[in-house]
């Protein structure tokens, strides 16, 4: 009976043992959940999963584990698509990172793996810069991003890495020099990029043997006599074309001017050149669509003509079919769509009305916002669909688009996109213990767009339009994080309901709505901007009296270094570069002056936040 029970024990024991070992540490099931969402749910990765789950117990496909801690991640050549997520600094022990080969686009997050010593994120289609939370890894020794699309300058960053032995930015879109510190890694590469050093070329190849070299000498020597003898041809050319005439034919003088455009003017920038220098009486209709589709203000001179203010006002008076066309849905469309406005649809609850998510049988999902009979006037049809008519004009890149509209038996609905990563005021207050911490460069993002959307507002459209509600709950984020700001052209209805102090983000001369200003939109801004650095909710009765306001607390403080790197959101955790904090302060401090006439105009705040990127 003894012998029996002792194997059946033994067993019994292992049977409990085995789960404890595989199980693996909670942080990093969350980041690689995460990072299977932002990847679009690919069903290469075998045995991943969107929530929960067991990484390490489960053999996931790519990930190598020791004990109950992920350490490896190899992910290479797989066709993944999307982004990499937003949560992998939770990855404490992952040395070895590698996703190079796949379909990845967007900006390489901040939130690395901090402890890694080997990355590779090359041959994909990440755009932007190399985020400066690499120069917080001192034991990385070999980084590859070669064949992507980022851009910019780089940085000394790469001194601080004393371990880095492996560089490789090849074929990517940097320009500007070289910092003379990778002069020191062994081994880097940094071709097919747009130097300013004519040393490049020089520090790329230093590693190579003396038979490549010799190799390059006689390449370039017979490239050097190439070049000469095409030289000689033109010149004789030249020689020949003189004799023949006097004079060039007009096409040859067209054509070498028109080459010389070419040879220093992008696309884009050529035609913003020709648009802000046309004569004011050559405005049309499609000139000003154009403006608007680039994100720009016309020439200041363009008023000035009396044709213009014709075409404006044919521009701002237009049918709505001209610019948008929005659906008429109907109401018994949108009550089975949202289980007839329930509470288990109903995702938010503003001033004029709540937001309920639509969702139909083919997988599409809008969101709907109900607006308050109340506050409409004399039945509300006619004054509902004025605005339906204003907000399908505005069209910007950073603002909500209205897809449709429905008056019917007493409901007024508004029929928005549904932007799936909800809003900033979730991720920066809402945030749970696998919170979703924002990196210093997505919040210059989210603040230059938001931005960017209020400036189209206040000085692109005409009239000028207010917006009365910026907040962070109105700026939603797409799935890279782009912000989106909602509520525009509701201006309207905000007259009809009660006026709040306490929010903390109207600003002082606002005692009721006919009080409210294009500069009182800058102001809320400005508190948006705080929010971004500080974390905190403009007005927090849980905190100290004298912590409540957060403009109150922040502002006399946000020319002091010292103390703004304590004001800092601890979710940063350090991670942002303390030039970029200092320019954005200062955006914040005019926002927020006391006096409207001292804040500056949106122009002005979008291209000082342009300096803080």
């Amino acid at each position: 009976m003894v012998r029996i029970f002792l194997p059946f024990s033994a067993l019994l024991l292992g049977l409990l043992i085995i789960p404890l070992h595989g199980k693996t540490d909670s942080p990093d099931v969350a980041a690689l959940t995460v990072m299977y969402t932002s990847l679009n749910s690919p069903s290469q990765l075998t045995g991943w999963r969107s929530s929960g789950g067991d990484p390490c117990g489960e053999s996931w496909k790519g990930i190598e584990c020791s004990g109950s801690s992920v350490t490896e991640i190899r992910l290479s050549g797989l066709g993944l698509t999307g982004t990499m997520g937003y949560q992998l600094s939770s990855l404490t022990s992952v040395t070895y990172f590698d996703l190079s080969k796949n379909k990845l686009s967007g900006d390489i997050p901040y939130q690395l793996p901090p402890n890694v010593l080997h990355i590779n994120l090359a041959s994909n289609s990440f755009t932007g810069g190399i985020p400066y939370s690499i120069s917080q890894m001192t034991d990385l020794k070999y980084l590859n991003l070669g064949h992507n699309r980022l851009s910019g300058q780089l940085s000394d960053m790469f001194g601080k890495l004393p371990k880095l032995s492996l560089l490789n930015v090849e074929n990517n879109r940097f320009t500007g020099w070289i910092p003379k510190k990778l002069k020191d890694i062994d081994a880097i590469q940094t071709q097919g990029n747009k130097w300013s050093d004519p040393q490049a070329n020089e520090i790329s190849h230093s590693f190579n043997n003396n038979g490549n070299t010799k190799f390059l000498l006689k390449v370039g020597a017979i490239a050097v006599s190439v070049v000469i003898l095409l030289i000689l041809a033109v010149f004789l050319l030249v020689i020949v074309a003189r004799k023949s005439s006097s004079s060039p034919p007009s096409h040859f003088l067209d054509d070498e001017k028109f080459n010389q455009k070419r040879s220093f003017s992008p696309l884009v920038s050529r035609e913003f050149k020709e648009l802000q220098t046309m004569e004011a009486t050559s405005f049309t209709v499609d000139t000003l669509d154009k403006f608007a589709s680039m994100g720009v203000k016309p020439p200041p001179n363009w008023q000035k003509s009396s044709s213009n203010n014709e075409v404006m006002s044919r521009f701002s008076s237009r049918k709505s079919t001209d610019l948008i066309t929005a659906t008429a849905y109907s109401l018994e469309d949108l009550q089975g769509a949202t289980g007839s406005f329930g509470l288990v649809h109903d995702i938010g609850q503003g001033s004029i009305g709540h937001v309920y998510k639509a969702k139909y049988e083919d997988g599409k999902v809008l969101a709907v916002k109900k607006i308050d009979s109340a506050i409409l006037e004399n039945g509300g049809s006619e004054e509902f669909m004025n605005v339906v008519s204003r907000i399908l004009q505005l069209r910007h890149p950073n603002i909500t688009e209205l897809v449709g509209h429905c008056a019917e038996n007493g409901y007024y609905l508004l029929v928005y996109q549904f932007l799936k990563n909800g809003s900033l005021h979730d991720f920066l207050h809402l945030s749970d213990e696998y919170s979703k911490p924002l990196t210093w460069n997505t919040r210059i993002r989210i603040a230059l767009g938001t931005a960017r959307a209020v400036e189209y507002l206040h000085e692109i459209c005409s009239p000028s339009t207010m917006h009365k509600n910026i907040k962070s709950s109105n700026i939603l984020l797409d799935t890279e994080l782009n912000p989106h700001l909602s509520e525009c052209g509701l201006a309207t209805f905000y007259q009809h309901t009660s006026w709040s102090s306490e929010d903390g983000y109207n600003a002082p001369e606002c005692i009721k709505p006919s009080a409210y200003t294009l500069k009182s939109d800058v102001y809320s801004f400005g508190v948006v901007m705080l929010e971004l650095l500080t974390g905190r909710k403009p007005f927090d009765s849980s905190k100290p009296i004298e912590e409540q306001s957060l403009v109150g607390w922040a502002a006399p403080h946000l020319h002091n270094i010292n103390a703004l790197e304590d004001m800092v959101d601890p979710a940063l955790r350090g991670l942002y570069p303390p030039k970029s904090l200092s320019r954005f302060a200062d955006v914040i401090a005019l926002c927020v002056q006391t006096e409207p006439e001292f804040r500056p105009l949106m122009s002005e705040v979008v291209q000082s936040l342009g300096r803080c990127a």
